[in-house]
């Protein structure tokens, strides 16, 4: 089998661009030479995005039976669950110190955040075959029984707050009108991670001759036994995401004593199989292609998403509008105007705790460089592509938990 690396393109494939305005120029650069790569086909950058590891953090791309482990991101199926619940958010006010205690006690942040002894959570996840795909899959599964049911860092959390809905909406089985609403941001874990660094560094040691520009964009073909094995580690480390915030959410709400009635979520880094238009030179109108989705929505047409702000902002429900040209996708959040170092540096804890206050939210625990400051507005990232989603409904934050370090990755 020859892994060798091939030439990269000249020049990129065209591909489109939302929120322009609101985008810096190192993401374009990184996009452009992700449309470079021998095996991409398509591609599209949210208006959320910023500079990734090989990707931008927001930026979609779709390539031909090949996996990029680096174009997923290191935090595989990173993605948000919304729970809402028929008691009013007032019941948050009310209950302060409960609901302070439920986020306090069930939850665990940290990167090795893990819980202990008879805390640690049981799941069907744990039983699934495919840990057994790979001795390397296999040697994770105590990481995965150990963080079970935590949240890990950087912009990870977990959150009370109010969810409004407009109009009554027959798929969500809601009403119009104001609910409490439990929100999480959390993803594979250390399971993740690692199979993310395992197969990635695999990819880079086959293809020893591609441009250092895309180094991190080393690929894995599908019909390869490595393509393969990442494919399945992949999936299973959706599941335990899945999993992962199916289990902060009994927890945290079974300690208030309340069950949702209506779950929303979805992952934003992933790769999925999805049919798109063929580019031009193609015979087929449609083609099956790999479509990379690193901190972007999936917005099929009916798909519904959560699009979060910040710990001050508010967060939307979409549901997708299946815009082709975005293949299908939508941004991840509000995306980050700073970066850490430089929040770090900038934001004072009186400017971030001014700004918090002034929006009504409670935080229990986060570092400076997660301060809304460091964002993007979110209301522009939204306007920005209302052609790939339509608002369902709006969550504000009131009570904050996150990790209460300042570092973490940017997923």
């Amino acid at each position: 089998m020859n892994h060798m690396g091939e030439p990269i393109r000249e020049k990129p494939l065209p591909y489109k661009v939302w929120g322009d305005a609101y985008i810096d120029s190192g993401s374009r650069d990184q996009m452009d030479n992700a449309m470079r790569l021998p095996v991409s086909m398509a591609g599209a950058l949210m208006p959320d995005a910023h500079i990734g590891y090989g990707l931008p953090i927001g930026g979609v791309l779709a390539v031909e039976n090949a996996v990029i482990p680096y174009a997923v991101g290191v935090d595989i199926a990173c993605r948000m669950r919304l729970s809402v619940f028929r008691q009013s958010p007032i019941l948050i006010k009310q209950k302060i110190g409960q609901f302070k205690k439920a986020l306090l006690e069930q939850t665990v942040f940290g990167a090795g955040g893990e819980w202990r002894g008879n805390q640690r959570a049981e799941h069907a996840v744990l039983d699934d075959p495919d840990w057994s795909s790979s001795k390397y899959v296999a040697a994770l599964k105590d990481i995965a029984y150990r963080q079970l049911g935590t949240s890990g860092s950087g912009n990870h959390f977990v959150e009370w707050g109010a969810f409004t809905i407009a109009e009554d909406d027959a798929a969500l089985g809601l009403e119009a009108g104001e609910y409490l609403a439990l929100l999480s941001h959390s993803g594979s874990r250390g399971v993740g991670y690692k199979i993310a660094n395992h197969y990635s560094q695999l990819a880079m040691t086959f293809h020893p001759n591609l441009d250092k520009a895309v180094r991190f964009l080393a690929w894995l073909d599908l019909d390869w036994h490595e393509g393969r094995e990442y494919w399945i580690a992949m999936q299973l480390a959706g599941r335990f995401a899945a999993a992962n915030h199916e289990v902060i959410h009994h927890r945290v709400s079974k300690a208030v004593g309340i069950k949702p009635v209506a779950v929303i979520e979805n992952h934003h880094n992933f790769a999925w199989k999805e049919w798109l238009p063929a580019p031009p030179g193609f015979a087929e109108r449609e083609r099956e292609m790999i479509v990379h989705r690193k901190g972007a929505t999936p917005a099929g047409r009916g798909v519904l998403g959560v699009i979060p702000g910040s710990m001050a902002d508010p967060g939307y429900v979409v549901r997708g509008l299946g815009n082709v040209d975005a293949l299908n996708s939508a941004s991840h959040g509000a995306g980050r105007q700073m970066s850490r170092k430089k929040a770090l540096h900038s934001i004072t804890k009186t400017e971030r705790d001014r700004y918090l206050k002034e929006r009504g939210v409670t935080l229990l625990a986060a570092g400076i460089d997660e301060s809304p400051q460091a964002y993007k507005r979110i209301e522009d990232v939204i306007a920005a592509q209302n052609d790939l989603v339509a608002i369902v409904g709006q969550f504000r934050p009131v009570l904050v938990r996150m990790d209460g370090k300042s570092k973490g990755e940017d997923v």
